[in-house]
């Protein structure tokens, strides 16, 4: 089981996204390519594309800074009511085909302003069926050379791809509530985890792995990824003081709140949810930022020294997560640091 290193790029119309840095041209063409160079510079393998209406579209910013790196990996984050699957399969197929293999795929299956594009689908077990439906299309598109598919929420026949993926995109799914497990179980190549305590992790894990069986999965095993808030110091003391310190700016409104809200999801109410089990959770996961930053993947924190956060890392790892999506703010001088420090300390084994 292979090891992957991401970094978060949030593709955020509004500067400031989660403490960053406010500067002029944050979303640039420019600012952007810095991000995605400093990447390959230091050891990431890519990077999660944030995605949702409101923000400038994933899929054409993740071309553009394919276009411009040799090696950064896009994780681009996308939603089956924006896309069609035959649509998306054909434009991913000829990006990852351009790009020499490169592109991965987010599904994000949650609720977004579903009414400012046309998508009219809010029942969530529904949401999760048509994503399922959206996973088997797409596949089969990818690697058949003619595909008939007559389903509930899709159609398509006779199609095939002027260009199908020598080796299909990967493809990365969330969400933590019945239906988006039995989704997950059966049709994704990695369930994305937010920063729950290892308890809970090692749960959901069992109970999907269980349920791959349960479902029929025909895919290879089904992987795991976490993402998560990754602060590091060069001191313990420092680290904490430095957490707490953002906190407090995050409650007195000195930092925005998170905007990547979803309000009901079960993954994010599981986040808010820890806030009352303890402000630190297994050594140093730090809880109290959900109060504060609304809700995402992003409101739980690990804090501590390189190595600290790595051993934490790594006690995730023992547990069968291979894919790991980190990100602190502000971005660019984070992904150096990470990069040099802790990312050395997570590909070294114990």
């Amino acid at each position: 089981m292979g090891l992957e290193l991401l970094w978060y790029i949030p593709n955020q119309a509004d500067p400031g996204h989660r403490g960053d840095d406010v500067v002029d041209g944050h979303n640039s063409l420019g600012t952007l390519t810095a991000q995605a160079l400093a990447l390959e510079r230091h050891g990431w393998d890519g990077a999660l594309l944030g995605a949702g209406w409101g923000r400038p579209d994933t899929f054409t910013v993740a071309t553009a800074l394919t276009a411009r790196t040799s090696t950064f990996r896009p994780l681009i984050a996308i939603r089956p009511g924006y896309w069609h699957p035959a649509n998306f399969a054909a434009a991913s197929a000829t990006l990852d085909h351009l790009s020499g293999g490169r592109v991965l795929v987010n599904i994000v299956s949650g609720r977004d302003r579903t009414a400012a594009y046309g998508d009219t689908e809010d029942d969530p077990e529904r949401r999760y069926a048509r994503t399922r439906e959206f996973l088997h299309v797409t596949r089969r598109l990818w690697t058949e050379p003619d595909v008939t598919f007559h389903g509930e929420h899709y159609r398509v026949t006779g199609s095939t791809l002027a260009v199908r993926p020598a080796t299909p995109p990967r493809l990365y799914f969330g969400g933590a509530s019945a239906a988006a497990e039995r989704v997950a179980a059966a049709e994704a190549d990695v369930q994305l985890f937010w920063g729950e305590p290892l308890d809970d992790v090692a749960e959901r894990i069992d109970r999907l792995r269980r349920l791959s069986a349960e479902t029929g999965r025909e895919h290879a095993p089904l992987e795991f990824g976490l993402r998560i808030t990754t602060l590091i110091r060069d001191t313990t003391g420092q680290a904490w003081a430095d957490a707490e310190a953002r906190v407090a700016r995050m409650a007195a409104g000195a930092i925005a709140p998170n905007r990547d809200i979803h309000a009901g999801a079960v993954g994010q109410q599981r986040l808010l949810d820890l806030t009352a089990r303890g402000e630190v959770l297994d050594g140093n996961l730090y809880t109290t930022p959900g109060r504060y930053g609304g809700g995402g993947a992003a409101t739980t924190w690990l804090v501590g020294t390189a190595a600290e956060v790595a051993r934490s890392l790594h006690r995730y790892r023992a547990l069968g997560i291979s894919h790991f999506v980190l990100s602190d703010t502000p971005y660019l001088p984070e992904i150096q640091r990470q990069g040099d420090q802790l990312l050395p300390l997570l590909r070294t084994p114990g």
